[in-house]
């Protein structure tokens, strides 16, 4: 049985990630290389938890005993767990370094898991020792508020790893759905026209995106694609258009917007930079 979680990598989704784990019931440790992410991590872990304490979501135990089950670390050396969650730069490169690195410092019961949205899995699970015990877990931002999980597997993946991390979504208050390894799993696979089409009908001046946002708003969607863009962070999203359009052989309908290109060349990536498509009053 799982009891110990390590989250490696404490930017928005590594953070939320521990935060789900520890309101779970496990004792976790944030890890991350820079000294000053940990901090903003935990700082950004710490108000969340008044917030919802404030709602009377969470009763002031409840967020004490969550926050004595949470750790935090620029050690790597640290990270030693029954199951570690990579949420690290979407580079495949550094990935592969950090599994290396933490298959060397757990024992070969450890589970991995990549929370990836869009790379191979199959490739990662390659360098990796021990891949029965490697796996993709993928949370959606913001984590502590968004069900789903999707469960994805490579052909090395067992079994039993699959059900250990099946129920653990469900201890942690998540809807997991299993599936295959594949370029964009399922969610970022289906929601690419969702936003490529939105940004299409921008550069060729059809609508401006407040049009577009507050159409699809008002057919249902609970928020427009470059809102939506905004909020996951325009760097993390061309990313996973990048890699889906390579890994599906290039497709036209699939090629990435080059003004989503531009506003990640320009640092504008959303909320957490304080512009995007949209100027927001705080970053």
């Amino acid at each position: 049985m799982l009891k110990s979680i390590c989250v490696c990598g404490a930017g928005t989704m590594g953070s939320g990630i521990a935060q789900v784990a520890a309101m779970g019931g496990f004792r976790t440790l944030l890890y991350d290389v820079d000294p000053a992410m940990v901090q903003k991590g935990r700082t950004g872990i710490e108000k969340s938890l008044h917030t919802l304490t404030e709602k009377k979501k969470l009763t002031p135990e409840e967020k004490t005993a969550i926050l004595e089950r949470l750790s935090f670390s620029s050690t790597d050396a640290d990270c030693i767990a029954d199951l570690v969650i990579e949420a690290i730069v979407e580079k495949p490169e550094a990935k592969q370094a950090l599994f290396l690195r933490l298959a060397e410092l757990n024992t070969s019961t450890t589970i991995l898991a990549s929370n990836t949205s869009s790379l191979s899995l199959t490739a990662l699970a390659r360098e990796i020792p021990g891949p029965d015990r490697f796996i993709g877990m993928h949370f959606f931002n913001p984590a502590p508020l968004m069900k789903l999980v999707e469960v994805v597997t490579t052909d090395q993946t067992s079994a039993a790893t699959a059900a250990a991390i099946t129920h653990l979504a469900k201890l942690m208050g998540k809807i997991p759905v299993l599936c295959k390894d594949a370029p964009g799993f399922i969610v970022n696979h289906v929601a690419r026209p969702f936003y490529l089409e939105a940004l299409r009908l921008l550069e060729e001046g059809i609508a401006d995106m407040e049009t577009i946002d507050t159409l699809m708003e008002n057919m249902g969607f609970r928020m427009g694609p470059f809102r939506l863009m905004d909020l996951i962070g325009n760097d993390i999203n061309y990313a996973v258009s990048c890699s889906v359009f390579e890994a599906m052989g290039r497709p036209q309908r699939l090629k990435p917007s080059p003004l989503q290109a531009q506003k990640v060349a320009e640092g504008k990536l959303g909320r957490k930079t304080g512009q995007g498509y949209y100027r927001y009053d705080t970053v």
